[in-house]
C-alpha cells in the first residue's frame, strides 16, 4: 500500500512544471511559490513579474492542479522547498489538519485591514491560517426562452416544469458541497443540526429534474449546445464558457444568498524564507495588484478581489460577483464538510447515481 502511495505521489509530481529556478549564487533571494497552471504570459506580466522587481528576489514557481501540488507537499513536508501555496478553500482546510500550514501573523500584513469583512472571517474561523487572494461565487444559469419562466431562487430548481432539464455538479467539484448546503437550505434544515440528512432527501426530490451532475465547465456548455439541459449550477468562472455555447443563457445570483469558495495563501510548515513569504501575501492582497489580476483586458486573469479598496471594471461578471461576495455571500465551513465528505460522497451516488 505504502508503495502505491509513493508512485502516486510520483505521479502527481511529474504533472506538476517548476520554473523559474534561477542560480542559488545571484546573490538574489528566492521564494519558492505552489500555485495554479493559469496562463503563464499573465501571470508573468501581471503577478509574478512585478514582484521579483519590486522586491529584487528571484520566484521559483510550482505550477499544477491543486490536488496534485497537495499531493506532492503531504508526501514528504518535511523536506519540501515550497514557502508559499495558493490554493482552493477546501485544500487549505485539510491541510490545517493534516498540519501543513502554518498561521499567520495578520500583524505583518499591511493589506489585512482592506480585505472585505467575509475574507477577514474566513481567517478567523480557520484558527488563524490562510489569508483569501481571490473568490468566485455559485449560481443559476438558464435559458429562460426555454425554460419558460424566470428563475430568481434556488427553491425554483425544484420546480416540476424543470423535469429533465437541469445540470449540477459532482460533489467532487468546488460547488459540490455547496450544492448540499443549497439542498439543506431548500429543506428549512440547519446542514450542521443532521449532518445532511434532510439535504439528501431533498436531493433525492430534486433528482426527476436533474439531466447530469457534471464536472467540467465544457460538458455545461455543451449540454447547453445541444439543447439537452436549460439550466445548471456553475461557479463563475464558468460563466464566458457558457456563454460561448448559449449567448442568450443568463447567470442569476438569489436573493437567498449565494454560497462561494476562496482561494487562499498559505505558509507552509517549514518555509525557509518567512520575510519574503509574508511580503508576498501583503502584495497578493494589495490593491495595486489585485486590480491588476481583475482586469479581462489583454487577456487578463479575471479575479475576483478579495480587498475592498479594488475599483473593478465596470459592466463585468467580476463586478458583479464581487458584489455578490461583499453583501449577500455564504460560505462552507470545511471543518464541518470534510469529515463528513466521504459518507456525503457514498450518499450522493446513491441517491443520484442509482
Amino acid at each position: 500500500m505504502k508503495k502505491k502511495w509513493i508512485a502516486g505521489a510520483l505521479a502527481c509530481a511529474m504533472a506538476i512544471t517548476m520554473t523559474g529556478c534561477g542560480s542559488s549564487d545571484s546573490g538574489k533571494p528566492q521564494l519558492y511559490v505552489s500555485s495554479f497552471n493559469l496562463a503563464e504570459d499573465t501571470t508573468a506580466r501581471d503577478v509574478f513579474g512585478p514582484f521579483e522587481e519590486a522586491f529584487d528576489c528571484s520566484v521559483v514557481k510550482e505550477l499544477g492542479l491543486v490536488s496534485d501540488r497537495y499531493t506532492k507537499l503531504e508526501a514528504n513536508p518535511d523536506n519540501s522547498e515550497i514557502d508559499v501555496m495558493e490554493l482552493s478553500q477546501a485544500k487549505a482546510a485539510e491541510g490545517y489538519a493534516d498540519g501543513l500550514f502554518q498561521k499567520i501573523d495578520t500583524s505583518r500584513i499591511e493589506n489585512y485591514d482592506a480585505l472585505i469583512d467575509i475574507a477577514k472571517q474566513l481567517n478567523i474561523d480557520s484558527g488563524g491560517y490562510g489569508l483569501p487572494y481571490t473568490v468566485n461565487a455559485m449560481g443559476i444559469i438558464y435559458d429562460e426562452e426555454a425554460v419558460g419562466f424566470e428563475i430568481t431562487e434556488w427553491a425554483d430548481l425544484w420546480r416540476p416544469e424543470l423535469k429533465g432539464k437541469i445540470a449540477i455538479p459532482v460533489i467532487s467539484n468546488t460547488f459540490g458541497p455547496a450544492m448540499v448546503h443549497v439542498a439543506s437550505d431548500y429543506a428549512g434544515v440547519d446542514i450542521k443540526s443532521d449532518n445532511g440528512e434532510a439535504a439528501f432527501a431533498a436531493l433525492a426530490e430534486l433528482k426527476p429534474n436533474i439531466v447530469k451532475t457534471y464536472s467540467k465547465s465544457a460538458d455545461v456548455a455543451n449540454m447547453f449546445s445541444s439543447g439537452e439541459i436549460a439550466v445548471a449550477v456553475i461557479g463563475d468562472y464558468a460563466y464566458n464558457t457558457v456563454i460561448g455555447a448559449c449567448p442568450d443563457a443568463k447567470l442569476v445570483y438569489p436573493e437567498s444568498g449565494s454560497y462561494v469558495s476562496f482561494n487562499t495563501i498559505e505558509i507552509t510548515k517549514n518555509c525557509k524564507n518567512l520575510d519574503l513569504a509574508y511580503e508576498w501575501i501583503n502584495y497578493r492582497l494589495s490593491a495595486e495588484t489585485q486590480t491588476r489580476t481583475q482586469s479581462l483586458e489583454n487577456d487578463g486573469l479575471g479575479e475576483v478581489p478579495t480587498n475592498g479598496n479594488v475599483q473593478v471594471t465596470e459592466g463585468t461578471n467580476v463586478e458583479t460577483t464581487f458584489n455578490v461576495v461583499k453583501n449577500n455571500a455564504k460560505t462552507v465551513d470545511y471543518t464541518f464538510v470534510l469529515p463528513l465528505l466521504d459518507e456525503w460522497t457514498t450518499k450522493w451516488n446513491q441517491t443520484l447515481n442509482g
